[in-house]
């Protein structure tokens, strides 16, 4: 039986357990492993779903007192807690063979090397972002990045600038607790029995190349329901989780009584948190665009201005999440965010704005 364990933010979950049902339409055994506060939000009738801590069954991240304190009651918590589901089906007919688990989660390979098991990252970000933090750990490039070193020039990518890459390349120290995580992701990559990765060669083909021989890499992706790509597994038309409670059927009636690709959709995905003078600009923003506008907001709606929320009326409709792959498809006019880089390229979309590096993939 394969554990797929993936960290607990929306955009990892979602690839994550779209592979776990991939394993299963191939007539394996998959387990998705996740967290007590989201294993609820997870629904998947070919996958099991297995709980695991993270030292915060109550209410996850919100109830750490730090990321730093987070992700270290994870590695110990959620090691053991993983040790006990591998143990719990030693002696049933699918006992666990592999592990493959999400690259914020590098200590899972441990486990897997415990119990004498196969260990494979799974890569929710492209293999391009990899191979830079790659390329740091190996001292071919210091941190911080800085303006005047421009431009990086690195194996199988183009010339990058400084908005290319990565925020935290150029400000290391903005997220220190998660770059080291990355960090030392990418020291082990070749200890794993396979690196999978959500991307596909077609996309990053140089690049697969100058890592041949070094990792032993493996695109598998889009990783997204099977309805939006190759109709192979039937009535696989989502994910099948979400963390927040969706607003799809009032964003596509709103969307349906807009002409098709006159909507700005703009999401910052599941981990970002911007500040209230950032929310400010880009309502401000929107609102000179003299566009009509999707704006998902998560916990951010209370940042927006009140005039802002007011003015909106029929030119614009911000939600608290919805299904973007439904959106997507809808033929909107251009995006505004974080890092849905494959799920745009799905849907067919012209004009975005993105993560300066996976911005460079597309």
């Amino acid at each position: 039986m394969f554990v797929v364990l993936t960290y607990p933010a929306q955009g990892h979950i979602n690839p994550l357990l779209q592979f776990a049902k991939r394993l299963a339409s191939k007539g394996l055994k998959a387990t998705l492993a996740t967290t007590h506060y989201t294993v609820k939000s997870i629904h998947a009738t070919t996958v099991g779903i297995e709980p695991i801590s993270d030292g915060y069954d109550e209410s996850g991240f919100k109830q750490a007192p730090s990321t730093e304190a987070y992700l270290e009651s994870f590695k110990s918590v959620g090691s053991k807690t993983l040790s006990d589901l591998i143990s719990k089906f030693k002696d049933s007919a699918s006992p666990v063979n592999c592990i493959v688990y999400d690259s914020l989660l590098p200590w899972a390979l441990d486990v897997a090397r415990q119990f004498g098991i196969y260990g494979a990252v799974f890569l929710t970000n492209s293999a391009s972002v990899c191979s830079m933090y790659w390329h740091i750990h190996h001292g071919h490039l210091t941190l911080p990045v800085k303006q005047e070193t421009e431009p990086v020039l690195l194996p199988g990518l183009p010339s990058l600038g400084i908005s290319d890459l990565p925020s935290f390349l150029a400000q290391p120290a903005s997220n220190s607790a998660y770059l080291a995580v990355i960090m030392e992701k990418v020291g082990c990559l070749e200890n794993n029995d396979w690196v999978f990765c959500n991307s596909s060669e077609e996309l990053e083909s140089e690049l697969v190349k100058a890592m041949l021989g070094l990792w032993p890499l493996v695109m598998i992706g889009p990783m997204v329901p099977s309805a939006y790509l190759d109709q192979q597994i039937h009535g696989d038309i989502a994910y099948g989780a979400s963390l927040w409670e969706l607003s799809s059927d009032r964003c596509l009636s709103w969307l349906e009584t807009k002409p098709p690709k006159s909507v700005i959709y703009v999401s910052f995905g599941s981990m970002a948190d911007i500040t209230a003078k950032q929310a400010e600009e880009i309502a401000w923003g929107l609102i000179a665009s003299n566009m009509n506008f999707l704006l998902v907001a998560k916990d951010s709606k209370n940042k927006l201005p009140i005039k802002f929320i007011n003015s909106v009326e029929e030119r614009g409709l911000v939600v608290p999440w919805c299904n973007q792959l439904e959106v997507l498809a809808h033929q909107v006019r251009g995006l505004l965010c974080d890092t849905l880089w494959l799920e745009l390229d799905i849907g067919g979309l012209e004009p975005r704005g993105a993560n300066g590096s996976n911005a460079t993939v597309e």
